[in-house]
């Protein structure tokens, strides 16, 4: 019989440097109907399991092709924000337990056809790039019943009807004459995600978002830019436009979400001698720790569980995101412990009504934005993501969902 360490070291995913069509294919929506039933807990054998769509990443073909205005779902990079004038600022726009900035995560497009007041739709998901403020949130995610919790992930709702102020009403035409309506506001010219609500006392012409990040654009460059705008005979008084490009170093390698049925995927095809171990490269050999955890692992509740996980991620190893916003739908957990009940899903913050189930994410995406495997790198079994269930529409551009972080075993007891 196969081992638990036999089969963490087979998961596998594969490469994205394999030539793609030049054809340019517009963006598509997930799929989700207008209401789900917030069920968490396990149900019978026999029920019809949902259709999931799964999130695969490709590198975009052109500069251009992930805007706001073309309405994409996609990773790393700096947020396509569908709202670009009311974007989140001040405390929402940080770490609960740091303080710092967080950072762009990725951002999927999930219209609900039958919600006029979400025609539009979009989700960001944003994280601390630090793992020990992600292992306090994963305790913190427990307390949300005492009070508003401090966290390290957050995500955010923003919906649009079809006649709004920022976009055509027309689909887009995705042969380069795609514009929107207004610009948006400007934004943070070091990071490049946040409203640049703090202006540089000297020169008067470049924003941001904290003062973190303005000492670091300091330290790397704006000290000097900062002088030449000021010397400059023909700088104006007014503060310099939100930027296109930020420090490479800031934000994850940028990619596009594409989607796809689960049952399209077919495992076999996959070239197992191209690919590439996601646990070995996450964790490398196994030291006495995991190995301990995988003795261990054999003999408790969680073997059935990881077992389950791992041949439904086998069928598209490099997926990244699983998504299913229908009434049965329930995340794919790794391991059994760490799972919530109903009683353990907050109500919705804007509305008070209950949450569904819509998305989450997978550890394959740490591989593909260069995480590393130092002691603070992030790392987690699965992220799901819980929205409001009526997808409220309520007079706030952006609204704070749910995410619940399911981390493994070692990640918690190595550190």
């Amino acid at each position: 019989m196969e081992s638990s360490a036999d089969k963490l070291r087979g998961l596998r995913i594969t490469s994205l440097d394999e030539d793609d069509d030049e054809t340019v294919v517009p963006h598509q929506a997930l799929p989700g109907p207008a209401a789900a039933a917030a069920d968490y807990e396990d149900d019978d054998e026999d029920e019809e399991e949902a259709e999931v769509t799964l999130g695969v990443l490709k590198k975009p073909k052109r500069p251009g092709l992930l805007l706001r205005h073309l309405f994409p779902s996609k990773a790393g990079g700096i947020p396509a924000w569908l709202d670009p004038v009311n974007v989140p600022s001040g405390k929402s726009s940080c770490c609960g337990f740091c303080g710092e900035p967080l950072q762009f995560l990725l951002q999927i497009y999930a219209p609900i056809v039958d919600n006029a007041a979400a025609f539009h739709r979009t989700m960001f998901v944003f994280m601390c790039s630090s793992m020990a403020c992600l292992l306090r949130d994963q305790h913190e995610q427990w307390n949300h019943k005492h009070g508003n919790p401090c966290r390290s992930i957050k995500v955010f709702r923003c919906q649009l009807p079809r006649t709004n102020a920022f976009y055509s009403p027309e689909p887009p035409r995705h042969d380069g004459s795609d514009k929107p309506l207004c610009p948006g506001a400007p934004v943070c010219h070091w990071c490049g995600t946040w409203k640049g609500d703090k202006i540089c006392s000297s020169c008067k012409k470049t924003r941001y978002c904290s003062e973190k990040h303005q000492a670091l654009h300091w330290c790397t460059g704006h000290k000097n830019d900062c002088l030449q705008l000021i010397s400059s005979s023909d700088a104006s008084k007014s503060v310099l436009p939100a930027i296109g490009k930020v420090p490479a170093s800031t934000s994850w390698p940028e990619f596009e979400i594409e989607i796809d049925f689960e049952d399209t995927f077919d495992s076999d095809s996959c070239d197992e001698n191209n690919s590439k171990s996601l646990v070995m490269h996450r964790h490398g050999k196994p030291d006495a720790m995991m190995q301990s955890w995988m003795d261990h692992f054999e003999a408790d509740a969680d073997n059935k569980c990881w077992a389950s996980f791992q041949e439904r991620v086998s069928r598209a190893p490099n997926q990244v995101l699983r998504y299913c916003r229908e009434p049965n739908a329930k995340p794919l957990w790794a391991l059994s412990s760490g799972c919530p009940s109903n009683a353990d899903i907050p109500s919705c913050s804007s509305c008070k009504g209950p949450l569904c189930y819509e998305f989450q994410i997978m550890p394959q995406l740490l591989y593909y934005l260069g995480v590393g495997n130092q002691p603070d790198s992030l790392d987690w079994a699965t992220i799901a993501v819980y929205t409001c269930q009526g997808s409220c529409d309520q007079n706030v551009s952006y609204k704070e969902e749910f995410a619940w972080v399911q981390l493994y075993p070692t990640t918690t007891l190595m550190r």
